[in-house]
């Protein structure tokens, strides 16, 4: 009798554990079968299209002029947006996780706002206040200078939709180190550079970084904000997702998928930085 009920129940466990296997199986499935369909499949779309024309047709797209100046531009506005985004990000965070004054809640909000605003609504916003019509327009325009439909234009766009990410990446990370460390530091007689490089930078360095690369990679990516203060200057102010969307409309797909996956190609770099990160901060 016991034997009967030993064996009902390893049998109720050995089914109970099927059951869960095949549950997890078959969620796994569901998932990549998933991501496949609406992230590996289109990759591979945009790399079949790029080569379908062979590779000299793909090189020659993406060493044609525009093509490069809309690299250009790409590269050149990454480096300015990430580099004063970091600087923001750090003082910003550490101002937030170390330092209780009035105002604290307000700015928190603030640096949420670019993730509550459409990209299209912020590009507007810098057409009212920098364009001829705008805010500051007759102001600029007597001392000829030109933000919107040049460069510094897409600079400030592409700033304010990507400036949260670094500061948002720092600052539970902050927040949770404390500040006994920094405290001790100082009460040691270090000064505030040799604190911030020292305890600080080591202890949210891979935070840093992996925030770095997601502005970098939303900066390279770009569009809408981009697309309303650019003006769509073939060779002046087109960055590579503008530059895609003009060889599309003109059906050049040869042209616009190559140049496409430059553009993945870039990503997928970003990506693999990404997991590195990652991966070196776990282990740590």
């Amino acid at each position: 009798m016991i034997n009967k009920e030993n064996n009902k129940s390893i049998n109720k466990e050995y089914l109970h554990f099927h059951h869960e296997q095949l549950t997890k199986v078959g969620l796994i499935g569901i998932a990549l079968s998933f991501l496949g369909l609406l992230i590996l499949v289109p990759l591979l779309a945009i790399f079949a299209e790029a080569f379908r024309e062979g590779y000299r047709v793909y090189f020659s797209s993406l060493v044609e002029p525009d093509a490069v100046a809309a690299i250009k531009l790409t590269l050149l506005t990454s480096l300015i947006v990430v580099t004063l985004n970091t600087v923001f990000g750090i003082l910003a965070a550490w101002s937030i996780a170390k330092f209780d004054f009035k105002g604290k809640n307000i700015l928190v909000t603030l640096i949420d706002i670019p993730f509550a605003v459409s990209p299209v609504i912020s590009g507007l916003v810098f057409i009212l206040l920098f364009g001829s019509q705008g805010v500051f327009g007759s102001f600029l325009e007597s001392r000829e200078i030109q933000i919107i439909f040049s460069t510094p234009g897409i600079i400030l766009a592409t700033i304010f939709v990507t400036f949260p990410f670094v500061v948002r990446e720092l600052l539970p990370l902050m927040q949770e180190q404390g500040i006994e460390e920094e405290q001790a530091a100082l009460s040691l007689g270090a000064n505030s550079w040799q604190m911030f490089y020292h305890i600080t930078l080591p202890n949210i360095k891979w935070g840093l970084l992996y925030g770095i690369i997601l502005c970098n990679a939303r900066a390279m990516g770009e569009f809408g904000a981009v697309s309303v203060v650019s003006g769509h200057i073939r060779g002046l102010t087109n960055t590579i997702p503008l530059h895609v969307e003009i060889l599309y409309n003109e059906y050049n797909f040869a042209a616009a998928f190559s140049v496409a996956s430059l553009l993945v190609f870039l990503a997928l770099i970003t990506l693999l930085i990404k997991t590195i990160a990652e991966w070196k901060s776990r282990r740590i």
